[in-house]
């Protein structure tokens, strides 16, 4: 093809060539017919050339054109038409191939990449610098509970927060916050990214759950350093509860001695008395901590969270009465099923509801409301109260072992329930307003049933 266009093009060179020399000729001959015959086809031949050229050029600027627009599905004939044309047509038709080809890649590619970022845990979202959003994944939708963003500015009301940090917060920078406090709160750690494409600047943010591996960590380092205090406790509080005994057993009786020497073996021995019951409430302590420690791993079976709700409530039921506190049990799903060690959740749960009636037992109206439901592919269940609420600066440590804001109380029961919770791959959320209501949430791994 390429061959028989270059012929073509010498061949209408050769002929004007031919024509401008013939009429040179006929001119000095003088034989004016021949001249003007020989100029009238030159001229044709001129024209045909031109009109060849001014199509070619036609063409060219209709292929820019479609290539401007991103059209490469047009297909240009190489058949039925002249010669010169075909080979112009054969370079357009490849060059669309070509762009389709690299379309279809890039497309594929980005397909590929929208599939992985849908598919991870972290949410991703990008906008513009007018707060346009350019593209969010489904995690971060389930994140801020929204199906739709438009614009950044749309956060400021339903998480004022979290929009002032992304104002806010530096590339290389970190921050953690906490999302959706009203909800199911979620800790997510902010970082951000920006870049320029096509003149344009985007900033690019990563929101990453980080509720399990921070109550992860924080467990094992409370369980690293309840493991050295006992040990401490028990090797130093132990010797000294003994030996308080025995020197209390080697005191001399009183009969006989003076009054001054009997008020003073009275006061030594109200000091042992003293040092060895404190002694021993020491060893108790620890004592706590090994059963806290003796949890292993949940003994896992699939049962219906109806049957746990009804169970729970009918255990709980006599103290309910007796306390006159209200309780409701909330299912929406009755076939909801949870895959747990039902044992040690019915140990959380009641752990919770005792907790519930303990905070609504001064409210006029005091009443528990325990729940089951599916969020977001999880399974909850909720111990909610419409008690006085938990204040912020004691709400941050209710989790920490062994403190209490009860008297008698261990300080072990939310530790031990976050434990338990942690051993289910699953986790322990709360959240409280005062004067308003507390609710505790366990949320378990998304499961098949």
């Amino acid at each position: 093809m390429r061959t028989g266009y270059f012929v073509a093009i010498l061949l209408r060179t050769a002929v004007l060539l031919g024509l401008l020399l013939g009429t040179v000729y006929f001119i000095q001959k003088s034989e004016w017919f021949w001249v003007f015959i020989l100029v009238v086809i030159t001229l044709l031949q001129v024209s045909a050339f031109t009109s060849f050229a001014s199509k070619a050029v036609r063409e060219v600027g209709e292929f820019a054109l479609s290539a401007r627009y991103r059209d490469f599905s047009r297909h240009f004939t190489e058949r039925g038409i002249p010669l010169q044309n075909q080979l112009l047509h054969w370079h357009f038709n490849e060059i669309n191939r070509v762009f389709r080809q690299l379309s279809r890649e890039r497309e594929a590619q980005y397909q590929y990449l929208q599939r992985l970022l849908e598919l991870v845990d972290t949410g991703i979202l990008s906008f513009d610098n007018q707060g346009n959003i350019a593209w969010m994944n489904e995690s971060l939708r389930k994140m801020l509970g929204i199906v739709y963003l438009k614009n950044l500015a749309a956060l400021e009301k339903r998480e004022p927060e979290l929009y002032q940090q992304i104002l806010h917060l530096k590339p290389g920078e970190t921050k953690i916050i906490l999302l959706n406090p009203n909800k199911i709160p979620t800790k997510v750690l902010l970082s951000i990214a920006r870049f320029v494409t096509d003149n344009q600047h985007f900033t690019l943010v990563a929101f990453q759950n980080i509720n399990e591996a921070l109550d992860e960590t924080e467990a094992q380092a409370w369980q690293k350093i309840l493991r050295v205090m006992t040990h401490e406790i028990m090797n130093s509080v132990g010797p000294i509860a003994s030996l308080a005994d025995t020197i209390k057993g080697r005191l001399p009786q009183p009969d006989g001695l003076p009054e001054p020497i009997i008020e003073q073996l009275k006061d030594v021995e109200l000091g042992l008395d003293t040092i060895q019951k404190r002694s021993l409430g020491l060893l108790r302590f620890a004592d706590i901590y090994r059963n806290f420690n003796q949890i292993s791993q949940p003994q896992l079976i699939t049962f219906a969270v109806l049957d746990l709700l009804e169970d729970i409530y009918q255990l709980m039921e006599p103290s309910l009465e007796r306390k006159q506190v209200e309780m409701e049990v909330v299912l929406k799903d009755p076939k909801l099923q949870l895959e747990a060690d039902k044992n040690l959740i019915e140990q959380v749960l009641i752990n919770l509801i005792i907790n519930a009636i303990e905070a609504v037992r001064e409210r006029p109206a005091p009443l528990v409301q325990l729940s089951g439901y599916r969020h977001d592919g999880r399974i909850i269940l909720e111990v909610a109260d419409n008690g006085t609420g938990i204040p912020p600066d004691i709400l941050e440590k209710i989790f920490v072992p062994f403190f209490s804001t009860k008297a008698s109380g261990s300080g072990i029961g939310l530790s031990l329930s976050r434990q338990i919770m942690l051993l289910h791959k699953g986790n322990i959320q709360v959240r409280s307003t005062e004067g308003k209501g507390t609710a505790f949430l366990l949320t378990f791994p998304v499961t098949n049933g």
